[in-house]
């Protein structure tokens, strides 16, 4: 394939990268909110073991993750990516030849490692490797793709497994992964560096730390976005429940449930817009801000529906906007050659808080009620503020280094 012209590089990186983060979302994550109660009964499980598969995945995922890092750093995103679509491919066919709790286990195990290679931090590699300085508005571009993965693939999976069923449904998205991805990533994402904006200072940190304040910044990243994680991966499965409890009608929660996600895009939204402007220490410290304002509207909605919505848009906005500054803010501290491997490495807590926190919090729900979950999401919550605003400290009383040093 010849080489992409550097004006059209941008567009093309988020159009191959924005298709098969879809795909590989849509078809592994998301796909269970359709096709978990259907395939149940077939292999004789629980529902409640049959959404363990996610747990599973994300626990793969996690533990891969710093060995997913040295390899991003030794062969670049694009040969990871490749092997995610790879190993997607095996996760899913596995799934498809799924005969009781053994095998469905195994199948999301593989799946799990495919989500290591193929999702998120080697994504957001790639276009580090391809865009340097532009780097933070193009995942944020990404990211309002990303975020329609459930919304594209429910209705998709729904309709595709009632004419062939959920075993030739994994199938032929089996097929996907080795036919669509797995080529986009190989032969349409275009080469890394050949630009002044892809090459300049690739190999430096943007700001001048010492080992130890290295380490310090890393630790506090790592710790408040674990925190964040695990409040808001928490929360959202039983968002719908929760508004219940505090007095929605059960149309009205789900009104606000779809708030939520219109929130999330509007937060990713205004980050693109904002481009290099925003920044991802300021973009987690006010996202984490609304989540402990929306809790505090939570604890006194009542049977107040405007407190309710508050919380809503308050809650979806802050997700939002964690999520994109939550990916970016490795390139706060380290160079853009290192940002493979640091972001991989941060994504084993963040993987293993999104793992076990749905389990936690229904725990917390269902034994200890409603209040209880929300004193520990806003002590959780304002824990991570703290966190973030010592990383802010780090970072002032480090030297910023000059441009073109």
């Amino acid at each position: 394939m010849p080489p992409v012209p550097a004006d059209r590089r941008p567009a093309v990186t988020i159009a191959v990268l924005a298709v098969t983060q879809l795909i590989g979302w849509g078809t592994t994550f998301d796909m269970l909110g359709v096709m978990g109660r259907i395939i149940a009964p077939d292999l004789k499980l629980a529902n409640e073991v049959i959404f363990l598969g996610i747990s599973v995945m994300m626990l793969v995922s996690a533990v891969a993750g710093p060995a997913t890092g040295r390899l991003l750093n030794r062969f670049g995103a694009r040969n990871v990516l490749a092997a995610g679509s790879v190993v997607f491919f095996l996760g899913l066919l596995a799934l498809s030849a799924a005969q009781g709790l053994i095998g469905y286990m195994l199948a999301w195990a593989i799946i799990g490692l495919g989500g290591a290679f193929g999702l998120s931090s080697p994504a957001y590699t790639a276009i580090v490797e391809r865009e340097g300085l532009r780097a933070g508005r193009v995942i944020a571009i990404l990211m309002l793709f990303t975020g329609l993965s459930s919304a594209i693939f429910w209705p998709l999976l729904d309709v595709v497994q009632a004419h062939i069923g959920w075993r030739m449904t994994f199938v032929a998205t089996a097929f996907i992964h080795l036919c669509v991805c797995l080529p986009l990533h190989l032969f349409a994402l275009p080469r890394p560096g050949g630009t002044a904006t892809a090459d300049e200072g690739h190999d430096i940190a943007p700001i001048a730390l010492s080992d130890r304040q290295r380490l310090a910044a890393f630790l506090l990243i790592a710790v408040s976005t674990m925190l964040a994680t695990f409040v808001t991966y928490g929360l959202t499965p039983s968002l719908l429940h929760i508004l219940s409890l505090s007095g929605a009608s059960p149309s009205l929660a789900l009104e606000l449930g779809s708030l939520r996600g219109v929130m999330g895009i509007a937060a990713r939204f205004l980050d693109m817009r904002l481009g290099r402007r925003s920044s991802p220490l300021i973009g987690t410290t006010a996202g984490i801000l609304m989540l402990v304002v929306s809790f505090a509207m939570l604890a006194f909605a009542g049977d107040a529906p405007p407190l309710l919505v508050g919380f809503v848009v308050l809650y979806g906005f802050g997700t939002g906007v964690i999520t994109v500054a939550r990916a970016l803010l490795p390139l706060l501290v380290f160079s853009r050659r290192e940002f493979g491997m640091q972001s991989a490495r941060l994504s084993l807590p963040q993987n293993l808080a999104s793992a076990v926190a749905p389990v936690v919090f229904t725990g917390i729900l269902d034994r200890l009620g409603l209040d209880a979950v929300i004193v520990t999401i806003t002590a959780l919550s304002i824990l991570s503020l703290l966190l973030t605003l010592a990383l802010w400290i780090v970072i002032r009383r480090a030297k910023a280094i000059p441009a073109g040093a």
